[in-house]
């Protein structure tokens, strides 16, 4: 081939549009066009509201500007998200974007402080966060670049209007040379040797070819899975729920830096603050409550006034066995889906995306790259749903059925693996590369009753009192900093304030 990669993406969305972006914002003309096929007429789930901080590297790498984005899409920052009631009923904790404390004597903090612990020197870990604090003080500031400082220790996303990010992908995609075509794929021809697609044909009756076809169709899979019939591994065992609904309010109160998870009786509600709305949501098991009695605890659990009526979704935790196949390749939740809870669905987007990046074809479809793909997309999906499979198994509710359910399954044995190692004296799960690490699974554990035993031996390297001492100033001068910070509110209208005038408390 003397020519550019022909790549066809089907399906708009936030996984279109950020498939769009990356490849035209990152890969020249002369080695790939890029066009896309969305229908006005077909509706995206769009309500990803909630990011994580790998997000940042997207954008920094696709040249799209902070700043800009945020006052396109009404976004607020997070710090992490609060977990209520998910241990035990009146439980709350915070999974934060940072660590607790720093590293004493060559071991992590968690090791001083389950030590100063089992002396009998009790406190909560969740005072030695950095994001941790500033999210219950609904205080906001970018962490600085010296390491050597405590707010350097934290990192932060974004809450945005998941439609509103689109349409500002799409705009900042056309301007570098992706070509939208408005219209719907009435079937997909194969090619009857290879079974590669080998054009589209569109309701106007246009056929599309390309060399690569990437299925952003959503849930459909319309290429991945009704053309190319892709395996798919089911985890309702692990992860059961399968519903969703959707609903925007005015946004009442403080402007928090963070999301909120609250644990229901057959699922768990959703609370993200944008600049100009709230957005909620109720996940939850249709084993265990039927979509009227869903809908009536949502909207009986509101703070604030519904802007619109509830958007019901339904979905099925699992994945591909794999995304690209022949050459196809599905993004996003064409690929798979592991229900909303951690944010994670957006993040397994970026994941493929950049995947393809580091994988792209020169002048044909090498099965190697397709396998380096698979892999990597695989191994995240795995690692993610272990994560989420502990918010659930962990808990001690003895309040409703889908608990107890979750609680007594037979969860993987990577999972128990991590568990066990845990409890035995404080291991948590180290990651090169990915998704959550270790202050993430640490805050889980600990916020949902999963204590350590023991610690490591190189905690007894210094003196008690020491250890104590470093404690405590860390504590001090977390809290004496974080007091110093401009409250979320206010840095979000000087930085970014959206097209809809941000008041300090009260609604938008």
């Amino acid at each position: 081939m003397n020519r550019p990669l022909e790549v066809v993406i089907v399906g708009g969305g936030t996984a279109g549009w950020m498939t769009g972006a990356a490849l035209s914002g990152v890969l020249k003309r002369t080695q790939c066009t890029v066009r896309l096929i969305e229908s006005d007429a077909i509706g995206t789930v769009g309500v990803g509201e909630a990011t994580l901080p790998q997000m940042r590297e997207f954008n920094d790498l696709v040249g799209i500007v902070e700043s800009e984005m945020m006052r396109r899409t009404n976004a607020t920052f997070k710090l992490g998200i609060e977990f209520r009631d998910w241990g035990f009923v009146g439980s709350s904790y915070i999974h934060p974007f940072g660590a607790h404390g720093r590293a004493m004597g060559g071991v992590a903090f968690h090791h001083m402080w389950t030590r100063a612990k089992l002396a009998g020197h009790a406190s909560n870990i969740e005072d030695y966060s950095y994001a941790i604090v500033a999210s219950r003080r609904n205080r906001f500031d970018f962490p600085v670049d010296d390491v050597e400082a405590i707010n350097s220790t934290y990192n932060y996303a974004y809450h945005f209007d998941a439609g509103l990010y689109a349409q500002y992908l799409r705009t900042f995609a056309e301007v570098r040379g992706l070509v939208r075509t408005e219209g719907q794929v009435q079937s997909v021809a194969l090619d009857p040797l290879t079974e590669n697609i080998a054009n589209l044909r569109l309701e106007s009756g246009e056929t599309v070819k390309g060399d690569l076809f990437i299925d952003c169709s959503g849930f459909r899979g319309l290429l991945i899975d009704q053309a190319l019939k892709g395996p798919f591994e089911d985890w309702t065992r692990w992860l059961p729920c399968d519903r969703a609904l959707a609903v925007p309010t005015e946004r009442v109160g403080d402007l928090a830096p963070y999301t909120r998870s609250t644990a229901l009786e057959a699922g768990w509600q959703w609370r993200i603050p944008l600049q100009h709305r709230t957005g909620n949501g109720y996940v939850y098991s249709s084993a265990f409550i039927s979509d009227d009695e869903a809908a009536a605890r949502l909207m009986g659990a509101l703070d604030a006034p519904a802007l619109a009526e509830p958007k019901p979704i339904r979905f099925r935790s699992g994945r591909r066995t794999a995304s690209w196949t022949k050459n196809c390749i599905a993004i996003g939740l064409a690929s798979g889906f592991l229900e909303p809870l951690e944010s994670t669905s957006i993040h397994l987007t970026q994941v493929a995306v950049m995947t393809l990046l580091r994988n792209f074809p020169e002048a044909r479809i090498d099965p190697a790259l397709a396998d380096a793909f698979n892999r990597a997309v695989d191994n995240e999906y795995d690692r993610v749903r272990d994560f989420l499979i502990l918010h659930y198994h962990a808990n001690t509710r003895t309040d409703s059925a889908l608990w107890r359910h979750c609680r007594e399954m037979d969860v993987p044995d990577s999972l128990k693996e991590k568990m066990a190692l845990f409890r035995h004296r404080g291991h948590v799960p180290q990651y090169r590369h990915g998704l959550f690490s270790a202050p993430s699974w640490l805050s889980v554990f600990l916020g949902q009753g999963v204590l350590p035993q023991a610690y490591h031996p190189m905690a007894d390297n210094l003196p008690l009192e020491d250890v104590l001492a470093e404690m405590e100033a860390v504590r001090d001068s977390i809290s004496r900093r974080v007091d110093a910070m401009p409250t979320h509110a206010q840095f979000v209208r000087d930085y970014c304030e959206g097209s809809e005038p941000l008041r300090a408390g009260g609604a938008a």
